[in-house]
């Protein structure tokens, strides 16, 4: 067998909005998403909050971030932030 290429799965990158900057390195993300639903075709609006790293707490309340989902860094923390965008 030749090299072994190790293929590292590719990150998953989220946009939201910060709705609580309250703690120490955490802030916590609403990512809201679209779906339309599979009977009334209707489009549904589902939202889901992330506990997210901020190591130099640059993002405050009602900034638009984006994040990327990492190692475990804490019970609820799996994403950090990549940059303020707004």
């Amino acid at each position: 067998m030749s090299e072994q290429e190790k293929t590292e799965p590719s990150k998953r990158v989220r946009e939201g909005v910060v709705v609580s900057a309250k703690m120490k390195k955490t802030v916590v993300v609403s990512v809201t998403r679209l779906l339309r639903h599979p009977k009334f075709n209707k489009t549904i609006r589902r939202q889901i909050r992330y506990a997210v790293h901020d190591e130099r707490s640059e993002a405050k309340e009602g900034d638009r971030v984006q994040i990327m989902e990492t190692r475990p860094l804490s019970k609820t923390k799996n994403w950090r932030l990549v940059k303020v965008i707004k």
